[in-house]
């Protein structure tokens, strides 16, 4: 991130003949949203004095009236490449605040820069690495999106079995242009599924990147005549596609989750164990969707129960050590249709938690749990993820610590809309239940 002055970001937009900025912020359930200005308006945006209608966000009961503010963070100012380059299009990341100019608590940016704070002020620096995996489908004549691909290649495919090569390159230099460094891309498990990993930031400007990255990489699809989808699992006889959370916490420079000895140090273990105490309430964050709990099922890459591991790289946390960067540990529920930056506040919060109880891990797992019958999890004390939407919501509603970090009115919110999205889909008669008991019963 560049600590860019009002005069540089103007000469800029003069220089590099921008015509249109996109003021750009997230909402709850971490969509992506903007306005357009004329670069005539920018004077004006960085006064923090353009709004938007809270009545119009979802997750707000209509009725609410007022006008909110949006506040651009100066050192997100980024051209975009693939738009016209005479006449170009720019974009400022935005914090929600406002009349006044103080915070609107709701604003999931400045909820998670509250957290990154209070880090902050007991000498702490978090920092992620996100995996991120989605599918690249084909869409039908009119330009929808399918779930069909001819592509039949596997993990770490290449071409020409890896269809969706030049598509991934595009996407990575596109990103490499803004000013992003890739750690590494590949082909995923399953057919037309694709991985591109970023290296360790800290928590804020990770996930602003991955906010800018969904963009980037549905934008590049598209010229493909591709869709580029983040949804869970949209297909039933393969694997999901997860975002991987790679965390570590520095003080002073230095990796607290590595001991003398190169292993996982106390501070480490204690962090692990506060989310795993709190995973269950902070699921239905991690995982908002329907459709994200078809993923989490035995049988696939995905972790079902909670369980950590040095070794079984299919558990819930994996404790990973790399020859450049010591400890890490690999949080492998959380899908991306999570908003990154609640998931990046909650696993901040719920690990401090862990450091400042002394929280001991549970036993580690070195067995692989797939080879386990249920009644062996059992006697081990192995506790499962919340199964489904519903389940993760009471979770939530019973673990004070989601309300603690996103506040009441957002937590209240969140789980009112979500609440409503479950009973929908309830609701809902589905092929399945029409091939299995429309000739039955």
């Amino acid at each position: 991130m560049e600590n860019y002055s009002k005069a540089e970001i103007l000469q800029m937009v003069e220089e590099e003949d921008v015509k249109f900025i996109r003021l750009q912020f997230t909402d709850m359930f971490g969509n992506l949203k903007n306005i357009a200005i004329p670069e005539s308006r920018l004077v004006k945006a960085m006064e923090n004095r353009c709004t938007i209608d809270m009545a119009s966000l979802e997750g707000f009961e209509k009725g609410e009236e007022g006008d909110l503010y949006l506040r651009p963070d100066l050192g997100t100012f980024s051209i975009l490449p693939w738009r016209p380059q005479q006449g170009k299009v720019a974009r400022l990341l935005c914090d929600v605040c406002l009349e006044d100019g103080s915070e609107y608590e709701s604003c999931p940016r400045q909820i998670l820069k509250r957290t990154v704070q209070r880090a902050k002020d007991k000498g702490y620096t978090f920092q992620i690495n996100p995996e991120c995996e989605f599918f690249l489908f084909h869409t039908d004549d009119n330009g929808r999106p399918t779930t069909v691909t001819h592509e039949r290649a596997g993990c770490l495919d290449t071409s020409p079995i890896d269809l969706g090569e030049n598509t991934r390159r595009d996407i990575i230099l596109t990103l490499e242009e803004m000013g992003y460094e890739i750690d590494a891309s590949h082909h995923e498990i399953a057919p037309a599924q694709h991985e591109i990993d970023f290296t360790f930031e800290d928590a804020l400007a990770a996930a602003d990147k991955l906010m800018t990255f969904r963009m980037a990489v549905r934008t590049i699809a598209k010229r493909y005549g591709l869709h580029a989808t983040f949804m869970p699992k949209p297909r039933v006889d393969q694997n999901g596609s997860g975002m991987h959370l790679n965390m570590r916490l520095l003080r002073d420079g230095k990796n607290v989750f590595e001991d003398e000895d190169r292993g996982l140090s106390r501070e480490g273990e204690a962090f692990m164990a506060g989310i795993l105490r709190h995973i269950s309430g902070m699921t239905a964050v991690f995982n908002p969707l329907v459709n994200s709990y078809k993923r989490l099922v035995p049988g696939f890459e995905a972790p079902s129960e909670i369980t950590w591991s040095r070794k079984q790289r299919n558990t819930l946390i994996h404790v990973r050590r790399r020859v450049s960067e010591g400890i890490n540990l690999e949080l492998r529920s959380p899908d991306s249709a999570a908003n990154p930056y609640l998931a990046f506040a909650l696993c901040l919060e719920a690990g401090l938690s862990g450091i400042a109880e002394g929280l001991t891990a549970p036993e580690e797992l070195k067995d692989d749990i797939r080879r386990f019958t249920e009644e062996e999890k059992a006697a081990r004390g192995i506790r499962r993820l919340p199964e489904n939407l519903g389940e993760a919501l009471a979770a939530m509603e019973e673990d004070p610590l989601v309300a603690d970090v996103l506040g009441n009115a957002c937590a209240e919110a969140y789980g009112r809309a979500k609440k409503k999205e479950w009973k929908s889909y309830l609701g809902q008669v589905s092929e399945w239940e029409l091939n299995r008991y429309l000739y039955l019963v």
